[in-house]
């Protein structure tokens, strides 16, 4: 399990494909520092697993899903990405739970500059995940734990301050390039406990007729 908190931005030394998915060689220091073989790391907030290391780098194998259904797919050598290693059990808990379980790729639409030297980011998101998403709820874009400012048709807006510009991926994310995004798990495990499907409806109140319906959802609130 994660946070959300980026420790340190890494450089993509080489990308080596094969059949079956690449292998991701990745240069940084500060994760390093007590890793060990076979530990996880988030790479841009997906959860991988440190098959070879040295002092300054490290390396974890990526299967074709993984390639196809994250953005790591479209990295390439120098390219910068979020790392993370898994949270303590006695660690503060600075950004929200989040697993390193990738449920999307979204599209940065637009990118405003503002005068405090913050920029307001639009995202555009994978219609299924935009039910779980809600204003100033938490989300996860590229292993960063974020909070969404507003809400749009087809995504939403986050407003990010000087500091996580310059310390994560972020600073450098031009218009039209593609993130992880990781929603909040509390609510996928809310609609899974209320029985509502993908089109938001309720099958466990199926049958039922409407004064029995509203019972139970009122007993639900």
């Amino acid at each position: 399990m994660f946070t959300g908190i980026v420790e340190e931005l890494g450089t993509v030394a080489s990308i080596v494909k094969h059949d079956g998915g690449a292998r991701i060689n990745i240069d940084c220091s500060r994760v390093l520092t007590d890793v060990t073989l076979g530990a996880s790391i988030a790479v841009n907030g997906c959860c991988l697993t440190v098959v070879e290391y040295t002092d300054a780098t490290w390396a974890a194998d990526c299967v074709t899903e993984t390639l196809d259904r994250t953005s790591l797919g479209a990295l390439e050598a120098g390219s910068r990405v979020n790392l993370e290693r898994p949270v303590r059990l006695d660690d503060r808990l600075g950004g929200h739970i989040v697993q390193g379980h990738v449920d999307g790729v979204g599209t940065l639409e637009k990118r405003d500059e503002l005068a405090d030297g913050s920029r307001r980011l639009r995202f555009s998101v994978p219609a299924q995940l935009l039910r779980y998403i809600v204003e100033k709820g938490s989300i996860t874009v590229d292993g960063i734990s974020l909070t969404v400012a507003s809400l749009t048709e087809e995504g939403f807006e986050i407003a990010v301050i000087p500091h996580t510009l310059s310390v994560t991926s972020l600073g450098t994310k031009e218009v039209g390039g593609v993130v992880n995004l990781e929603v909040d798990v509390l609510a996928k495990y809310v609609e899974r406990l209320l029985g509502v499907d993908a089109a938001g409806s309720s099958e466990n109140l199926d049958g039922l007729d409407s004064a029995e319906k509203s019972s139970q959802q009122l007993g639900a609130e």
